[in-house]
């Protein structure tokens, strides 16, 4: 890897491109980030923060986008939608751009410099740009006419404003932040100038007007500060941009520069050429006097050019690029012949550089030649083949080098040059047709001078970057004639305000021919274009060779040979700084151009090695050309995501997969809320009911969702190390989201209370002064411009989460598969679903199942399952997801047997070794049962304490059932009339409280098992010789009206009016408290002290027992929960009563903890200190001190087993007390006495 470090901008050199250096890269974790005003504050001190200035011009024309479109669409009067278009596609263009600066430029040095950041702000743009094509999409239709196009037409507009201010507010906390942090300031301009440089030229002069016009004065002269500081302090490159800034301005005073005297023309831009000073200290133009000698001193006739048409200049262009291509197919077949892959890099740079002439070069053909000759032609599918292509070979050459001496040479060699014939071919009849079908209407239709403005149109296509890469190029394939008279050509075409760019242009040209041909400064800044259009094709050219080129040209043709014969051999290839490969000829061009030939300043973003191309910047100018219908440019063709469209992506099933399938449901919903919105102008109350309950389903169970992932999921993926900062972009996603439910439910609130006015006035008249029908209207007219509105916000909502949850599918997904094993990830979906409480699973379970199939279902709950194979989840789930059946199946076995309870009943579920059911064994004679004990007895498969439960249940069998027949004889006897307890009890009867001494309630239940109405279990267990099953209860008692009724929250007896049992009821538990906070646990399948699941509380799938947050690190044992109270054997799974954890992972009550360390300080189960002992164990060891022992006990020493640490060692005699040698614990054993050993 590389780190980048900046070249010093001391003013003398051409720019300063970001350099990688050799170093490690830099992987911090993302800080808190300074706030937006604190940015604004800081644009004079960081270069980078010139960002803002644009993000402010992108807010302001997004706001007038859909303040017109909402108007449009609530008043719909004279609608035209031609004006509206234009701004449309001016603002496509501008943000693409942006978009595509910055994914080639911005991006990838801070993935350089911070890892796994930059990725996240790429896909974004990605999504943006198909909310774009939606958008675009409904601007081509033929729907204007109808009622619903202009709503939905606001909604898109409010979508993408949505997508796009949540975007660059994420940049401006996330990622501006850390360039201002992990980059110098000369590094920040140095960005800021590669990223002005990567947009096309023809948008810049665009781009730099509109964001001039969209700040304020104050800000106009900040950023003017802040360019200067950014742009190379070389005049030339300064003019252009500036230029370009004023737009309108300039170009009207450089029209008054063409009208006037040619001497007054060449004395100001004398003046201005004398300041331009290149690297070697030369100057870029000669002085004016010496221009005015030097344009006198030319004469002489030229041959004449083969071109005779301007345009058929692309003729020269289609040979360059064949040339070039041929080259690259005869470099394939000398790698073939070499059988060595050190080339392949090389190899891949020259191919990228020629990929994006051919791509730029069929961009300028659809932008500008076919648009200028209004006929039905297009080569929109060749283009697209070829990219293809290229992409294909490409791809082919990255696997090789990732493979290395693992890849198969044979087949290699083979694709390669295979895939270099198909793409000569395809260049090949590309170009064929379009010179025999395009040019000869071009030359028929077009002047001389329409031609060389086409022509150079075409040329602003490419990037300032890009053009000064290749024009040397280009220029080094012509003759003299041919390169002198595209110069030319390009001189007349560009406007007067377009001076300082095409000097810029030529001297960058003359640096590609062998003699350096360069128009002199007098025709190049002195000669006002209206003089250039009188000359012809035929006349004397002012043009000459370079003075400084010249000297060196013996020198020069003697290299060229050289190189072509070292390049036959196939031992060269030469690798410009910026990724562009030519042969060493045109290397050697280069440099010697560099130091011999006309000094006009370099870009200095060509040396940076961030491993980027212009061909980022295609992907926008490609999409921009097509209409809707034509295929879309999404090839990922030398970006940075080129080695995942390359790499293959399994297909295997894990654990978390099911958690992402809830995207799937959330995607259903907002397609619905989107969908159904447009429904809400028709004013229907029973809609308006069902679409809020959707509503607000969604927006809390997508609450809870992202909680999860923000607790869970994403503190997991940070905590490793090569994925850090991956998930911070997601959480700032959240915070954004959880903003837009919050104004989607005021405003959905609002419409509901409008509502209810409307469907008031319809009725009456609040006002008798004026009249019923000019209220109704006003309400309703601001309930129509309020549900366009939440149409808009739905549609946003919609786009906003269908990216955020496709990023996180596309980029998070698959890291779980490559860095977390099976196990893992199973405690990873256990921590998620035991933050979970039953009421948001009762809501989400059908919710997430619905949108699934029935293959999907079954997946997701057998993981599920799997995950929560330690709890009481699945008999939670049969209870409420199968209804009356789990429920009747479930008070069937509770009446079987009532004293085992239904801890000890999950116990038995998992024993294959003997389940006689009660009846079974009532049936059994004596002879029988004793055979089956003894049976059981002999079983050395079954856990000890698993056999002494079914030992003991077997042997009092016969009472159990017998007990049990006897019971539910009780039960049926007593009428309705004769209910045992039917009055009311009280906690305070002094103050009229219902309830007991155990619970406050407004109820008693009526026990299942003896027909007997008690107003708790243990009010029943006190008292009866058998244990009450509480979720067998089915009939209550209200203590107010002391009516029977079915069990529920409320009374239904209409004289209580619906008076509450309780605070709280559990459907499941049949329990009512009305005075603390409860929650039921769906893996304890118990209700619990506490405010819920996630709340204060989670549910460790391996103990199998609720904790606070607090315990989220502990110490796991599995099921350790589900066992007897050592101390006084009350199970504790069910316990009421406070329960005590202990240091080495078992539990007992906090009563008998507290009793129990009155006289022990070891677990009576394991035998391990119960705390810290130190201070004791000091005492111990002052005590043995001070003790001398009798002399024949002085030299013996005894083996000890330490409890603590579980190590074996020797210790002094003593009679109590035996320190261990390793750990210096007393909680020891003796395990042999009186050893010969006498060094303990």
């Amino acid at each position: 890897m590389a780190t980048p470090e900046i070249q010093p901008r001391d003013g003398t050199g051409g720019g300063g491109g970001v350099a990688v250096m050799a170093g490690a890269p830099v992987q911090n974790s993302v800080d808190a980030s300074p706030s937006k005003s604190c940015l604004k504050t800081s644009v004079p001190k960081s270069p980078i923060l010139i960002f803002m200035f644009f993000h402010k011009a992108i807010r302001s024309e997004l706001d007038r986008l859909h303040r017109a479109a909402l108007d449009i669409a609530t008043n719909r009067e004279d609608a035209v939608i031609e004006p509206l278009l234009k701004r449309y596609n001016f603002f496509r263009a501008i943000y693409k751009h942006h978009c595509n600066a910055e994914d080639e430029v911005i991006f990838p040095a801070l993935d350089i410099r911070v890892k796994n950041v930059a990725r996240t702000y790429s896909l974004e743009h990605e999504g943006e740009s198909l909310v774009f094509d939606q958008l675009f999409e409904l601007l081509g239709s033929n729907m204007q006419s109808e009622e619903s196009y202009w709503r939905e037409l606001a909604s898109r507009t409010g979508a993408l404003q949505t997508s796009i201010d949540q975007h660059m507010s994420k940049e401006e906390e996330q990622v501006f932040p850390l360039l201002m942090d992990k980059f110098s300031f000369d590094e920040q301009a140095s960005l800021v100038w590669q990223f002005l440089c990567s947009i096309p030229v023809n948008m810049m002069a665009e781009f730099l007007p509109w964001l001039s016009s969209s700040v304020s004065s104050d800000e106009h002269k900040d950023m003017r500060d802040c360019l200067r500081k950014i742009i190379p302090n070389e005049k030339l490159l300064q003019q252009v941009v500036f230029a370009w800034l004023e737009g309108l301005k300039l170009h009207s005073s450089s029209e008054n520069l063409a009208s006037s005297s040619y001497d007054d023309a060449l004395c100001v831009q004398g003046s201005i050429c004398n300041e331009v000073v290149a690297e070697n200290g030369h100057y870029a133009c000669e002085p004016s006097r010496m221009l005015k000698r030097k344009y006198a001193e030319l004469s002489g006739d030229l041959p004449k050019s083969s071109v005779v048409h301007p345009i058929d200049e692309i003729l020269l262009w289609h040979n360059a690029i064949k040339k070039e291509l041929n080259d690259i197919a005869e470099a394939a077949r000398t790698i073939q012949l070499s059988g060595d892959f050190c080339y392949l890099s090389e190899f891949n740079h020259r191919l990228q550089f020629i990929a994006e002439v051919c791509i730029f070069h069929s961009i300028a053909e659809d932008k500008v030649i076919f648009p200028a000759l209004d006929v039905e032609l297009s080569f929109v599918q060749e283009h697209i083949e070829e990219e293809k292509q290229f992409a294909n070979l490409r791809c082919l050459i990255e696997r090789t080098q990732n493979a290395g001496a693992t890849s198969s040479a044979t087949e290699f060699y083979q694709k390669l040059c295979s895939h270099a014939d198909t793409i000569m071919v395809s260049i090949n009849k590309h170009f064929h047709n379009e010179e025999v079908q395009v040019l000869p209407l071009a030359r028929k239709h077009f002047s001389h001078q329409r031609q060389r403005e086409l022509l150079y149109q075409s040329l602003c296509i490419m990037p300032l970057k890009l053009i000064e890469s290749v024009l040397p190029w280009f220029i080094g394939s012509l003759d003299e004639v041919e390169a002198r008279s595209f110069l030319l050509n390009m001189h007349m075409a560009a406007p007067a305000a377009d001076s300082s760019l095409v000097t810029l242009f030529s001297g960058w040209a003359c640096k590609g021919h062998s003699k350096n041909i360069c128009l002199p400064s007098v025709a190049v800044d002195g000669f006002p274009s209206s003089e250039f259009k009188d000359f012809n094709d035929a006349q004397e050219l002012p043009f000459s060779d370079c003075a400084y080129c010249g000297a060196n040209q013996v020198a020069l043709d003697c290299e060229r040979d050289e190189s072509k014969h070292s390049l036959k051999q196939g031992k060269t290839l030469s690798c410009e700084a910026n990724g562009i490969c030519h042969n060493q000829e045109t290397s050697d061009a280069y440099r010697n151009c560099s130091t011999w030939s006309c000094c006009v300043p370099e870009l200095g973003v060509n040396n940076n090695k961030l491993g980027m191309g212009s061909l980022t910047a295609t992907k926008s100018l490609r999409s921009l050309s097509f209409g809707p219908t034509a295929p879309s440019f999404n090839s990922s063709l030398f970006t940075w995501e080129a080695d995942m469209s390359c790499a293959g992506t399994g297909s295997g099933s894990s654990p978390i997969d099911n958690i992402f399938k809830f995207h799937k449901a959330i995607r259903k919903d907002l397609e619905y809320l989107d969908v159904e919105s447009g429904k809400l102008n028709d004013c229907d109350e029973a809609f308006l009911r069902q679409f809020a309950g959707r509503f607000r389903l969604l927006s809390g169970l997508y609450r809870a969702h992202s909680n999860a992932e923000d607790d869970i999921v994403f503190p997991a993926l940070e905590s490793k190390e090569t994925l850090h900062n991956v998930s911070h972009s997601y959480t700032l996603d959240h915070r954004q989201e959880e903003k837009l439910f919050e104004d989607i439910s005021a405003a959905l609130s609002e419409v509901t209370r409008l509502h209810e006015i409307l469907r008031g006035q319809q009725s009456t008249d609040s006002d008798e002064s004026i009249p019923v029908h000019l209220h109704f209207n006003e309400t309703r007219k601001k309930y129509d411009e309020l549900s366009t509105k939440l149409q808009g916000m739905c549609k946003s909502i919609r786009v906003t989460l269908d990216q955020h949850v496709f990023r996180e599918e596309l980029e998070l997904w698959p890291l779980f598969d490559m860095h977390f094993t099976v196990e893992e990830q199973d405690k990873l979906v256990g921590q998620i679903i035991g933050t979970t409480g039953a009421e948001v699973l009762q809501s989400m379970l059908p919710w997430v199942t619905s949108a699934l199939t029935q293959e999907e279902q079954n997946k997701m709950m057998d993981t599920w399952k799997h995950a929560t194979k330690n709890t009481m989840f699945s008999e939670w789930l049969d209870e409420w997801w199968e209804g009356s059946d789990a429920r009747s199946s479930q008070a069937s076995s509770s009446e079987s047997c009532p004293s085992l309870g239904s801890d000890l009943q999950g116990g038995l579920d998992n024993d294959h070794t003997f389940k006689p059911g009660w009846k079974d064994i009532f049936r059994m004679n004596q002879n029988e049962l004793e055979s089956e004990i003894r049976k059981v007895s002999r079983d050395s498969s079954l856990d000890p304490r698993r056999k002494a439960y079914l030992l003991q249940n077997l042997m009092t069998s016969r009472w159990i059932a017998a007990q049990q027949k006897t019971t539910q004889a009780a039960s049926e006897s007593p009428n309705d009339d004769e209910f045992i307890g039917r009055a009311p009890s009280f906690r305070d009867e002094d103050k009229q409280v219902f309830g007991c001494e155990h619970y406050k309630r407004n109820c008693k239940v009526r026990a299942a098992c003896c027909g007997k109405l008690y107003t708790c279990r243990f009010c029943h267990d006190n008292v009866s010789d058998h244990s009450m099953d509480r979720k067998a209860t089915t009939e209550m008692m209200c203590m107010r009206c002391l009516n029977i009724q079915p069990v529920g929250p409320i009374c239904t007896t209409p004289s209580c009016h619906g008076f509450p049992m309780a605070k709280y009821y559990c459907s499941f538990c049949k329990f009512f408290d009305d005075e603390r906070s409860v929650y039921h646990c769906p893996f304890c399948n118990l209700c619990r002290l506490g405010k819920g699941l996630g709340v204060d509380f989670f549910h460790c799938m391996t103990c199998n027992c609720c904790l606070g947050k607090v315990l989220v690190e502990h110490k796991c044992r599995e099921k350790g929960l589900e066992m007897n109270c050592p101390i006084c054997c009350d199970f504790l799974f069910t316990s009421s009563a406070s329960v005590k954890a202990l240091p080495c992972g078992h539990f007992m009550h906090s009563a008998c903890f507290q009793a129990y360390t009155c006289s022990h300080y070891v677990c009576p189960i394991c035998s391990k200190s119960l705390g810290d002992m130190a201070v004791y164990f000091g005492m111990l060891d002052a005590l043995l001190a001070s003790e001398v022992l009798p002399e024949e006990y002085r030299n013996r020493c005894q083996d000890i087993l330490c409890n603590d640490c579980d190590k074996k060692g020797s210790s002094p005699f003593h009679w109590l007390y035996h320190k261990c040698g390793y750990c210096g614990s007393y909680n020891t054993r003796v395990i042999k006495v009186d050893t010969p050993n006498t060094n303990c």
